[in-house]
């Protein structure tokens, strides 16, 4: 009920101050279990694409956020739960694997990090190696627009990316390499489009 009432809320906002606009198609088949990945350039980038979305969204998030008292509360009620971004997070990894078993979808940023330049950085291969080990679906997903308050905000969204590993239980890290070029190549194929 909190998730749809401030889904509303914002879906408002982002419409009428921010002349939201959204490519592509963000309607996802129910009970199938997908990793949503994005490029990730302000704080307004999970809201903005969780409103853009049908179905509810588990993002994984810096733990820090978690220890503001206000924040950490809301981002919770939504559904994010907290990621170390030291090291491999064991449980963080194990959440989201069940929440895609689950059928649900989950949020990552594979940068690990907001650009500052806007450019896209480096990816870390925790998106690639979470899809491989859940046989989940990758959504690509392009933000533009979302740093500050005003000018208005774009999301293009792609087609799923399917992926089969050779071991589901021993993921290689050549697979997971390769999974994350030819994930970030489309999102900024993604982006191109709407930066014009």
């Amino acid at each position: 009920m909190f998730y749809r009432v401030a889904k509303i809320i914002c879906r408002v906002f982002l419409k009428v101050a921010r002349q939201w606009k959204i490519y592509g198609d963000p309607r996802l088949a129910a009970g199938q279990g997908v990793l949503v990945v994005a490029n990730h350039i302000s704080y307004w980038d999970p809201l903005v694409i969780g409103c853009s979305l049908n179905r509810k969204i588990f993002f994984m998030a810096k733990a820090d956020l978690f220890n503001i008292p206000v924040l950490g509360f809301l981002i919770t009620k939504l559904g994010a739960f907290p990621v170390q971004r030291e090291g491999a997070d064991r449980s963080s990894i194990r959440r989201a694997l069940e929440l895609l078993g689950a059928g649900k979808v989950v949020g990552i940023f594979p940068e690990g990090t907001r650009s500052k330049t806007g450019e896209m950085l480096n990816p870390h291969l925790g998106a690639a190696m979470l899809a491989l080990k859940g046989g989940v679906p990758l959504l690509p997903v392009a933000v533009s627009g979302t740093k500050g308050y005003w000018g208005q905000i774009k999301v293009n969204f792609g087609k799923p990316m399917y992926f089969t590993p050779q071991n589901r239980r021993k993921i290689s890290r050549e697979e997971m390499e390769y999974v994350s070029r030819e994930l970030m190549a489309e999102i900024g194929r993604l982006l191109a489009v709407i930066d014009k």
